[in-house]
């Protein structure tokens, strides 16, 4: 057997498939040559307490601080009484969510004892948050539809607590309360597709290890070296600051909780946008750097149209070139008329129509490279720049049209929640949503909120196309995970 099982282990390596070694913790694993060896193995199995490793295993052995310190040490237990009651993965993640939604709601409520209180629902939901994912590891019920379901609720839990907030904020007296919710969650969905696609290029670059060419002696191979040196290092300072200066979701959670508890939504706000920020230079100039050295072309081994999330007009443009230098474009027009937005309304005026034409042809501009070979070592920036120039520019329409904040909020949220979509299934190596084509692709949505706004219609666009476009993703949701698995089976509809 052990012979067989090394030739297995050779042929698989052959064929190519990526091989890691893994540490085994608490559980016991020997080869074992002879007949002693052999007992010696099964009396140490034996003396393993099997329920109680389990357990502990279902805890991420690397995970940060402030989930490591404040909330690893104790969920364990509540995902053996979870495990107990029968209440699966998903049952938890459910009771996430309605612990984020109440949050949200005490936060726009105000008021000390309301914030207090919201404080500790929202880091009881983060609890219950990585305690979903504990209870799957320890009861081995996984599938695709609770990991997807998982991603999906992560982020819309943070962004009603943003408009929880943002409502607060604008109800104690703050003009700008709302405007500060739309900033946070644009900054955070925008930081998460870089995530998402520097997670990407470092999968392509362990698929490719010949195509990493770059100079191991230059900027990028140290900064590489070094942060392998500190992720080594389990147990320094270096490393929980590495961890934590990132801003991951349990810093998140705790800061807007403390915040807001003890000073209220206007500075838990604030808080998340300033180190969301720095964050975001700090692990965006690093990755740069890296990425420049691993000379990487990720974009090219995916559906780049897909992820892109182009619509009819791009994908029928003729072949441009430079996808990222006209994203960024089209990011920066957006961000100027939202800013001459901005000052205009402040006057009681609005920005003239030959602007907005201008900041659309920009925007539009992007479609020119949907079709040129997304090869350049920071291409991997594309699909974040088009959803920071959509945003952007959505943001510009609804202030410059004087839509209700909660009506422009809602709209880029039910964005957030389509275009997360996509990259769960990314992460999941899963194909398109099945009702993809009728999402109209970022450049056809923005062309009609562009014209709604010299039309003078924009809270009616903004609602009617927000809803439609929310009625399309929970119908393709239900076709994806309901009546095509049902269809594949031939039985009953059943998520996962």
């Amino acid at each position: 057997p052990l012979a067989d099982l090394d030739r297995l282990v050779a042929d698989l390596a052959a064929g190519g498939t990526l091989i890691f070694a893994h540490r085994v913790r608490l559980l016991v694993a020997h080869r074992a040559g002879d007949e002693a060896q052999r007992r010696a193995a099964e009396a140490q199995v034996a003396a393993v307490d099997e329920d109680r490793a389990e357990l502990t295993l279902s805890v991420k052995e690397r995970d940060d601080f402030f989930t490591t310190f404040f909330v690893s040490t104790w969920s364990p237990y509540v995902t053996k009484a979870a495990a107990r009651i029968g209440i699966g993965p998903t049952g938890v993640t459910m009771v996430s969510v309605a612990f984020a939604v109440a949050a949200a709601v005490l936060f726009g409520v105000g008021g000390r004892p309301a914030l207090v209180a919201g404080a500790v629902l929202l880091y009881l939901g983060f609890v219950l948050d990585c305690v979903d994912g504990q209870l799957a590891r320890y009861t081995r019920h996984f599938s695709a539809w609770g990991g997807w379901l998982d991603t999906m609720a992560d982020r819309f839990k943070e962004y009603v607590v943003y408009a929880g907030l943002g409502y607060g904020a604008t109800h104690a007296g703050f003009r700008y309360g709302w405007a500060l919710a739309l900033a946070a969650m644009t900054l955070q969905t925008v930081r998460h597709m870089t995530d998402t696609w520097y997670g990407a290029l470092h999968d392509e670059a362990a698929r490719r290890p010949k195509v990493v060419t770059g100079d191991a002696g230059g900027i990028g191979g140290k900064l590489n070296a070094a942060s392998t040196r500190v992720q080594a290092d389990t147990g320094s300072v270096s490393y929980w600051l590495k961890r934590t200066v990132v801003f991951p979701i349990g810093e998140r959670w705790a800061l807007i909780a403390l915040a807001a508890a003890l000073f209220g939504p206007l500075v838990a706000l604030c808080a998340v946008l300033v180190w969301g920020t720095l964050a975001f230079a700090y692990t965006g100039a690093l990755r740069t750097l890296r990425a420049r050295w691993m000379r990487v072309p990720v974009l090219t081994t995916v559906d780049t149209g897909l992820h892109r999330d182009d619509g009819l007009l791009t994908r029928g443009m003729p072949t441009g070139r430079r996808p990222l230098g006209s994203a960024l474009v089209a990011a920066l027009g957006a961000a100027a008329l939202l800013a001459w937005a901005l000052w205009a309304v402040h006057d009681g005026d609005g920005p003239p129509s030959w602007a907005v034409i201008v900041a659309l042809v920009l925007l539009l501009g992007a479609a020119q490279g949907a079709r040129a070979p997304h090869a350049g070592a920071l291409d991997w920036l594309v699909p974040a720049a088009l959803r920071a120039a959509e945003y952007l520019f959505a943001i510009a329409v609804g202030v410059a049209g004087r839509a209700p904040a909660w009506l422009i909020f809602g709209y880029v949220l039910v964005l957030t929640l389509h275009h997360y979509d996509l990259t769960a299934r990314l992460e999941k190596r899963q194909s398109a949503p099945p009702l993809h084509a009728a999402t109209l692709g970022w450049e056809g949505r923005s062309f009609l909120l562009g014209i709604a706004l010299i039309a003078g219609i924009v809270s009616i666009a903004l609602a009617t196309l927000g809803t439609y476009l929310l009625v399309v993703f929970v119908a393709s949701v239900v076709l994806a995970w309901v009546v095509l698995p049902a269809r594949a089976r031939g039985g009953a509809p059943s998520p996962g």
